[in-house]
Order: structure tokens, then sequence, then C-alpha cells
């Protein structure tokens, strides 16, 4: 499917799930270099940068985890940056392209940055767009960890031992995607004022300032879902610890008692107190002594 939309002297070209037909059509078009063109065709391994004689060929992956249209954990956006028009060609539909599509409409692209060409500010324009939708994905993930610690803290460390293990695999995967980014922005800003001046090379520090904002939400999260972990893996080991005591104790509480009942058990000529009147008290006597001196002698030495 193909969408246009005109902003001043550039006309942003937006394929979604493009077909063989649709793409040839953009590159004749366009001027597209054919081994561009067919890269529109499928997903990439990577983001990365390609450097044509009349544009840029850009790739970027966004990780996504609560607001995907789909069960893949990323999506991606290969960008065609002339300098009269943008191509985009994605594979899912992403939410913020769908809102800067509205921008685009009121013509609310051009906040600051007039003096660069239009196509250029609409390039940057979509990937703080994305950026921002990512730093709303990570805020849900911050939320994520501030639940799971107010719920280690009332007694659930078990349950959050998962739970811990699903938040830090999305924030690796998010550290693991957007790692590829930082070589693609520092190509933009190096070789991108070459094609469309200096103004271009502003623009692309200031996407740059925003991929680091992201890299800092996602390394603090890591390290809030570090730091917890470990304090859920003390406070579980604790509790284990308290288990064992209890039940180290009462091995030892019952020892006495089951030496006792042992020995008024043999079958013998001659027992003590058996068979005199109320032996079976004077054996439980016996027994109920020999709790209460081990559970004084536990208390002397502070293990209850």
């Amino acid at each position: 499917m193909i969408n246009r939309y005109n902003y001043n002297d550039a006309v942003w070209v937006d394929l979604q799930n493009p077909e063989a037909e649709e793409i040839k059509s953009i590159m004749e078009e366009f001027g597209i270099n054919p081994e561009a063109a067919n890269e529109l065709s499928s997903p990439s391994v990577k983001s990365r940068i390609d450097f044509y004689k009349d544009f840029l060929y850009i790739i970027l992956q966004f990780p996504v985890f609560k607001h995907s249209h789909s069960e893949s954990t990323k999506q991606e956006v290969d960008f065609l940056v002339g300098r009269n028009f943008v191509i985009t060609a994605r594979y899912d539909t992403i939410d913020a392209l769908e809102k800067f599509k509205k921008m685009v409409e009121v013509s609310s692209v051009l906040d600051k940055g007039e003096s660069a060409g239009a196509s250029s500010v609409m390039f940057f324009a979509m990937v703080n767009e994305m950026y921002k939708a990512l730093s709303d994905e990570l805020a849900f993930t911050e939320d994520w960890v501030a639940k799971v610690e107010e719920e280690i803290f009332i007694g659930k460390e078990r349950e959050m031992v998962i739970s811990l293990s699903h938040i830090s695999r999305v924030l690796l995967n998010f550290k693991k995607i957007t790692d590829f980014h930082r070589e693609v922005l520092e190509s933009l800003d190096v070789y991108g004022k070459s094609m469309f001046g200096d103004q271009f090379s502003v623009l692309a520090r200031a996407a740059f300032q925003e991929y680091f904002k992201i890299q800092h939400m996602i390394n603090n999260s890591l390290e809030s879902v570090t730091e917890l972990r470990e304090t859920n893996n003390s406070l579980l080991s604790t509790k284990q610890n308290e288990t064992m005591k209890v039940l180290t104790i009462m091995a030892f509480a019952t020892f006495p008692l089951s030496l006792i009942a042992s020995i008024f058990g043999m079958n013998t000529v001659y027992l003590p107190i058996v068979g005199r009147p109320l032996d079976f008290w004077i054996v439980m006597a016996i027994m109920a002594g020999a709790v209460a001196l081990m559970l004084i002698f536990f208390k002397s030495k502070r293990w209850l």
C-alpha cells in the first residue's frame, strides 16, 4: 500500500508491506538504485546506513513491547532520504508514523529548523517521533518495575523471580536493538551534511540527544532491575534460612523423644519404670521434660 503526503517542496511516500510492483514504480519515479529498491521488499537483520549518490538509505529498528500490533519484539522502518523526498517502507502498523501523518496534514512538522530542507526536517521529525514512542514503552517498563518492587516487599519474593526475569529480558532486547542506532546517527552527523548541508548535521545531533535519553532510560531501568533482583534473592535466602533453622530445631527437639521411645520400647527382661503404676505418664513426663530442656538450651544460645 502506497500513501503520499506533501510538505513544502518535499513529498513523503509511505510504503506499508510493499509489493514488488509498488516498489518498482517508486524506483522508477525517484530514480532509486535497484540494489536499494530490493532491500525494501523484506526486513533487515539490524539497523544500518548506506550512502548513495542522490539519497541516503537508513534502516532503523525499534524495540516494542506494550504497543506492538504483532508478536514481533521489534519494528523496522526503512528510510530513503533525498533532497526533495522521503520514502519509508515498513512491515507493520507503527503508531508513531500514524501520528506523524496527522502532523504532516496540519503542517505542524516545522516547529524549528526552517532553514533545513523539508525532506531533512520530515525525516528527523519521524525519527524523533519514533523515539518518543520508545520512551512511552520504557515508561511502561518503569511502572512495571515499580509494581514488582511493591510486590517484593509485601512477601511475594518467590513470584517476583519470574517477573524480574521477564523485565530484564525486555530491557536487554531494547538495549540490543537500539545499540546499533548510535553508529547510524553518528554517520548521519558526519556524512549527511555533505549532501544536505550544515543544518542536516544540526538535526542529526538533536536526534542523537533523543537517542541518548532513551539509552539513559534503558540503563537506569536495567540497574534498578539488577538491584531489585539482588534484594529479592537476599529476602528469599533469608526466608529459606529461617525455614531450615526451624526444621533443624524440630529435628533436634524430636531426637530425645525418639531416643526415649526407643529405649522404653526395647524387648528386655527389665526396664525401669515399666510395669509400675502410672508408667505411661511417667515416660510422657520424661519426654516433655527432655523437650523443655532442649528448648531452654536453644533459647540460651539465641537460636530461637
